[in-house]
């Protein structure tokens, strides 16, 4: 058994539920305990010489009842540690990943516009945990470009040939091999590729297409040689495709069991934490669910 627990933000939304059911899952799996947190957003404020507010005690906080609620009966679930805490959600939930296997948080919460994709305590945590974090989207999501990919349980992973991310490697061939699902690597390159030139000056270097995907291919192989080595059981489809590689992880996110991206590296001239275009961008419109995962070793 994991000694680290799978965690399951919680705030009584629909989205937070599906949330804890993916958690749940995920926990069994990894025969790891799970842990339900509430972050309650208590105004600690009052006038002078007023009793400041007192939140409820956690064995009264209705959301919690209510996962307790929806765990009922479940079979096969480890351990269960139910937890409320009090502060601000974009700080405390990231926090939780620094003592967890997994972060598992739904894509809004209770707050924020209706047709908002993907709430701020989301973004935080992704952002700024030190785990790995799942966002489950809202189930009408749809993806309008549809790739040619084999029917059955699919994990995708996107592969950068010119700066692998390993840990994003790591969690997508151990996700695939515990849900006994193919692993789709999605290898982009750019094309057509753009020629800068002076102006009146003619382009000189002609690009075979052909020479690029085979190069991307070969180098994608190399870097996934020591995954398949730890997981051979984990069949592999490596698909370099031309394109952008945002739009290429969201149409593979279709009917896919998880998506999974590397969070950002820090840069020397762009040292904050932060979430790459790419990750954002299949954030905020992969139909499935999408791991981001943090960059090794853990930055300070």
């Amino acid at each position: 058994m994991s000694t680290l627990p799978v965690v399951a933000a919680v705030d009584g939304s629909d989205d937070s539920l599906r949330a804890l059911d993916w958690a749940a899952d995920a926990a069994r799996r990894r025969a790891a305990p799970l842990r339900v947190a509430h972050v309650r957003h208590h105004v600690a404020w009052a006038p002078p010489g007023a009793a400041l507010p007192v939140p409820p005690p956690p064995e009264g906080d209705p959301v919690l009842a209510a996962a307790r609620a929806r765990l009922a009966g479940v079979e096969g679930l480890p351990d269960v540690e139910y937890a409320g805490l009090d502060g601000a959600p974009g700080v405390l939930l990231p926090a939780l990943g620094a003592e967890a296997h997994l972060l598992v948080l739904g894509s809004r919460g209770r707050g924020g516009f209706a047709s908002l994709l993907l709430g701020s305590n989301g973004l935080s945590a992704a952002r700024d945990a030190e785990c790995p974090v799942v966002i489950v989207p809202r189930p009408d999501r749809t993806v309008d470009i549809t790739l040619p990919v084999e029917p059955g349980p699919r994990v995708v992973v996107g592969l950068k040939t010119d700066s692998p991310d390993d840990a994003a490697l790591d969690l997508a061939f151990t996700e695939a091999a515990l849900r006994d699902a193919r692993l789709h690597v999605v290898a982009a390159y750019p094309w057509p590729i753009q020629t800068w030139v002076a102006p009146g000056d003619l382009p000189t270097t002609v690009y075979d297409q052909d020479a690029i995907e085979h190069e991307t291919r070969t180098l994608a192989d190399g870097f996934l040689a020591p995954h398949r080595a730890r997981h051979p059981g984990v069949r592999v489809d490596t698909v370099p495709t031309p394109g952008d590689a945002a739009g290429l992880l969201v149409a593979a996110s279709r009917d896919a069991e998880l998506v999974v991206v590397g969070r950002h590296r820090r840069r020397l001239l762009a040292p904050a934490r932060m979430l790459g275009s790419v990750t954002q961008a299949v954030l905020l419109h992969a139909a499935s669910p999408v791991a981001v995962v943090p960059p090794v070793p853990a930055e300070e």
